[in-house]
């Protein structure tokens, strides 16, 4: 059974925001009936252009019904500009986080808001741009392409439980690892060992990592986090606002900066809270 948060319990056993909004603005679906999961996202703008409504229909799992109830209250009183910066793991970690084999739930919300925008902005979306890798789930290799570069996956476990993809007959297991292979190398050659950084040119890297992909969604929070000092590949950092006194700040810090900075920057780094003075 899997190990669900008291967030996405709740979301799941009292779902927000469920049903179609009338003379909606937007519209976004993804998925289908036979793979398992299907969403129908519409949201309406008010004057100012802000999401003033937003309401979902589900079919799939308590995560899938979980991820669509929070991303509806996420992007209420949000700008179409905002809206479109939110992520799958945003969404995942306003739930609390999700179990890794239903991450695919939160990408499904992301793609769903991805074409509900696109659909008030008259664009067009492309349908599967790439070859297709999954026969079973219908996932393209530019698809597994993305959720491996963002969100750092290293297996093909992983990628399954992103975006589904090598769940069902696993022929293409091999090709899966190819593309994580090749994704990985890249990455690689783009950033460089930090052993052969210097001591400011760690922690500038440190300092952009920091501001580039955590302080966003701390601070959707209300909370953010500060370096304060680099010493020996241990990171020391200060959480501000509400993440300074939230009771899961030991869990932030090594399950989400950590992993973060670790993925990102060096597996060497380890975070630790800077004392107050």
């Amino acid at each position: 059974m899997w190990d669900y948060t008291p967030a996405v319990k709740d979301h799941f056993m009292n779902p927000r925001n469920v049903g179609v909004v009338e003379n909606p603005d937007g519209i976004g679906e993804v998925g289908s009936i036979a793979c398992g999961d299907a969403l129908k996202l519409t949201f309406k703008l008010d004057q100012d252009k802000r999401i003033t409504d937003a309401k979902f229909q589900t079919f799939g799992c308590a995560s899938a019904i979980a991820s669509s109830s929070a991303l509806t209250e996420m992007i209420k009183g949000l700008t179409l500009e905002e809206a479109e910066k939110i992520t799958n793991d945003d969404i995942a970690r306003y739930l609390g986080g999700l179990p890794r084999e239903k991450m695919h739930c939160s990408v499904m919300g992301r793609d769903a808001l991805e074409r509900a925008i696109a659909h008030y902005r008259g664009v067009a979306v492309r349908e599967k741009e790439g070859e297709i890798v999954c026969e079973c789930f219908g996932v393209t290799d530019v698809e597994i392409e993305r959720a491996v570069r963002e969100n750092r996956l290293k297996t093909v476990e992983d990628v399954t439980g992103y975006v589904k993809a090598g769940g069902g007959c696993e022929k293409c297991h091999d090709q899966i690892r190819e593309i994580i292979a090749a994704v990985r190398q890249t990455t690689a050659a783009e950033t460089p060992a930090l052993s052969s950084m210097t001591n400011i040119q760690k922690i500038k890297l440190i300092e952009e990592t920091l501001d580039r992909e955590v302080k966003p969604s701390l601070q959707k929070d209300g909370g953010d986090i500060e370096l304060v000092d680099f010493d020996n590949n241990t990171v020391f950092v200060q959480l501000r606002g509400t993440c300074s006194t939230c009771s899961a700040s030991q869990i932030t810090l090594k399950n989400y900066v950590e992993a973060k900075l670790k993925d990102l920057v060096s597996s060497e780094l380890v975070v630790e809270e800077a004392q107050a003075h």
